[in-house]
């Protein structure tokens, strides 16, 4: 059984994802999420949840937020505790700086996902054409809807709005590009590149249900 399996450090990515995996995955995948109580449980369970993963063609994601600290130590760390375990192939992204990063980066989806007018049109700002450089994303994110953002109900609700081919966050079109030559090399599905309205060449799973981003992947399961 083909099976994509998500490492997420709390509710909020999860969330999220769900909004992003139906729209970017085939039906045949079936999507496994474990959540973690934050970065050091993660840190501290995740080589114990990989070595005990029964499913011989499952492939494996680690999400986490870089927070304050240092990217590329830290994809490091979780590298080295997947290959402490077998696994050489798990695919580490890092969000830069936080999970909000990556909703600034599309603003026109906060708008629809949030019912707030007039929020994309921030979007030409300079700190939201590049989000990933912002230090404080969740805060300036509550201050841009004042106050409307919340954490976990904000994630479900802006994660099907997200723009799989355009959002000015790069940490996020690196993860959708990770997930879409991960999916490619595992089991030889076929993927399409598209450009972006930067002109950027970004591959991209445009499935049949890139047109209803309000429906769920039917195999998704969350795991304890």
């Amino acid at each position: 059984m083909k099976e994509l399996v998500f490492f997420l450090e709390e509710p909020s990515a999860r969330e999220m994802m769900k909004g992003v995996l139906s729209r970017l995955l085939p039906d045949d995948i079936a999507i496994r999420y474990v959540v973690f109580e934050g970065k050091q449980d993660l840190h501290k369970r995740l080589g114990k949840r990989l070595k005990g993963w029964m499913n011989q063609d499952a492939r494996f994601v680690v999400l986490r937020d870089q927070d304050r600290g240092d990217c590329i130590e830290t994809k490091r760390q979780l590298s080295a505790i997947s290959r402490d375990v077998g696994k050489d192939d798990v695919l580490i992204r890092i969000a830069c700086h936080e999970l909000e990063s990556w909703y600034l980066g599309d603003l026109d989806a906060v708008e629809k996902g949030l019912g707030i007018g007039g929020i994309a049109k921030n979007q030409d700002r300079k700190k939201y054409r590049d989000p990933d450089r912002l230090t404080n994303p969740s805060q300036e994110l509550n201050r841009l809807t004042k106050q409307a953002y919340q954490k976990i109900s904000g994630s479900r609700n802006i994660g099907p709005h997200l723009s799989l081919k355009d959002n000015c966050s790069h940490s996020f079109m690196v993860f959708i590009s990770g997930i879409c030559r991960l999916i490619q090399e595992a089991w030889k599905i076929p993927t399409r590149r598209s450009r972006n309205q930067k002109g950027c060449s970004k591959c991209v799973w445009l499935g049949p249900r890139e047109a209803s981003p309000q429906k769920l992947h039917p195999s998704e399961r969350s795991l304890p």
